[in-house]
């Protein structure tokens, strides 16, 4: 069982256009609407996997009983006051423009019913996958007490998460952190990949792992960086990408599979939810062809 938080859920629309023009009336083609947030979308790819999961979310106001009622995977609501945010992805040619609300204000006492909820489903299970922002009023020492209180009772963890949130959940000793490159240059402030995971594990992640987008990806060990690289000549919408790659990594985590091979079914699946049109989903017999590009197995 992997237990999936999405800090931050949201409803993700997103419109696909035959070209974006900023400032211009945009007529849109298709429109696909769905919860969202990193976290969702890592669990409906593990869901599509068949890797038994599942995912906990704060939800509030309309938007956020739409979503509840929207979810077709196992899942624990944590009820909020404040209303859930929408994503709007705009999909036209080239690289797909987003736009992310903030998120509602909440409140510690909203915090600590969702941490007991946690608590409850942690139990038994054998990894801890929080992937996302913090909204409005959340404090990222979060991060660190959902990795200790899961530490606790025995379940790692795999924090995909950024900013003060990413340095939270290192100092706890997560696991696995997973930023892509901006994420963790952002964070530790360092001048290269090599220099931020460095940072990162000094404070105490135990396995850095850093996306690269189109130049593959990277796990950084005390002594030694295990890379793997992009499936090449894969066109789409990189949208979900970051996320598929996070179920990869979470799944191969859980099955005990060497390192190497973690990373190539990360890529992999990466690649994967480029061809499809909205994040969550991939296409399962593109991975499969994808794995032996990389020399992965299933």
């Amino acid at each position: 069982m992997i237990v999936v938080v999405t800090p931050n859920p949201a409803v993700d629309v997103t419109y696909r256009v035959a070209r974006h023009v900023p400032g211009e009336t945009n007529r849109v083609l298709e429109v696909h609407r769905r919860p969202g947030g990193k976290g969702l979308n890592v669990a409906r790819v593990l869901a599509g996997l068949a890797v038994e999961v599942r995912a906990l979310l704060p939800l509030g106001g309309d938007a956020g009983r739409w979503v509840a009622g929207e979810l077709a995977l196992p899942h624990d609501v944590s009820p909020i006051a404040g209303e859930t945010r929408t994503t709007v992805t705009i999909d036209g040619d080239g690289h797909p423009t987003v736009y992310t609300e903030p998120g509602p204000l909440t409140t510690d006492a909203e915090w600590a019913r969702f941490g007991e909820l946690l608590a409850r489903r942690l139990v038994g299970a054998d990894l801890l996958v929080v992937s996302g922002s913090l909204p409005r009023g959340a404090d990222s020492g979060l991060l660190g007490d959902w990795v200790r209180a899961a530490h606790q009772l025995g379940v790692r963890v795999l924090a995909d998460v950024s900013g003060p949130a990413l340095l939270a959940a290192a100092s706890a000793g997560a696991d696995v952190v997973k930023p892509n490159l901006g994420e963790l240059l952002e964070a530790t402030s360092a001048g290269d990949e090599t220099a931020g995971a460095a940072t990162l594990s000094r404070l105490g992640a135990r396995l850095v792992v850093v996306s690269r987008g189109g130049d593959g990806i990277a796990a950084h060990l005390p002594d030694a960086v295990v890379e793997v690289p992009a499936v090449p000549g894969v066109a789409g919408n990189p949208t979900g990408a970051g996320d598929a790659a996070t179920a990869g990594l979470a799944a191969a985590l859980v099955e005990g599979v060497p390192l190497a091979e973690a990373l190539r079914r990360a890529a992999a699946l990466g690649a994967a939810a480029v061809l499809c049109p909205v994040a969550g989903e991939v296409d399962l017999p593109a991975y499969h062809r994808f794995l032996d590009v990389n020399g992965a197995s299933a």
